[in-house]
């Protein structure tokens, strides 16, 4: 069972993939069925498995792909980063932009991760454990009043972050870059609030290099 995305992906697998979440997201993994993918593609349901073994795969591929790209990404972009400031404010917009753009996989993890064989599972909950952790490190360095409740504040702000499944319920525009502006601007409040109203750095969130004005 393939536990990320293939390096050099070919269009066809790609679009299984994002009509595959797209499904199990609306009707749930147990009712959509490998014909019904297959038809949302354009090929024939058992044409699916010259590109994934079958639904369960498609699922871990989904699930252990997002939370491996989720890491990779957040670890490159605070490797870049000159100060912890600037790393949030990069892991910030790099989790905003997937929080629009894969609402649907937002939701698929929540319903779904039970779905998962027990050792796919456990790899989804260790890449994502090291992604709270990078997070952790670099909002306590930003925010040092945060403390022993940096990892609390984190999983706070990832709840706000990924609330987007709901907002798109609600009748949001996800495209809209000023949602992505209002998140980034809530989440740096939330944690400046947290840490006793510091901004990171010293200045105001909304007057730093790369922060949401």
């Amino acid at each position: 069972m393939p536990s990320q995305p293939s390096p050099v992906e070919s269009p066809r697998r790609a679009q299984i993939r994002r009509e595959a979440a797209r499904l199990f997201a609306a009707r749930g993994f147990l009712g959509v069925g490998v014909d019904e993918i297959g038809k949302a593609v354009g090929i024939s349901g058992p044409g699916l498995y010259r590109h994934f073994a079958g639904k369960d795969a498609m699922l871990a591929d989904l699930l252990i792909g997002i939370s491996q790209r989720l890491l990779t990404e957040g670890r490159r972009r605070v490797d870049a980063a000159p100060d912890a400031p600037t790393a949030l404010d990069a892991l910030l917009d790099g989790h905003i932009d997937f929080a629009l753009e894969e609402s649907a996989l937002i939701t698929l993890h929540d319903r779904e991760l039970l779905h998962l064989p027990e050792a796919e599972r456990h790899q989804v909950r260790s890449l994502q454990r090291q992604y709270v952790e990078l997070w952790v490190t670099v909002a306590g360095e930003a925010f040092p009043g945060l403390g022993e409740d940096a990892r609390a504040c984190v999983h706070a702000v990832f709840g706000l972050l990924n609330s987007t499944p709901h907002s798109a319920a609600a009748g949001g525009d996800q495209a809209d870059p000023a949602m992505a502006a209002l998140l980034h601007r809530l989440a740096l409040g939330a944690l400046a609030a947290a840490a006793g109203g510091a901004a990171a750095g010293g200045a105001a969130a909304g007057d730093r290099p790369g922060g949401a004005g």
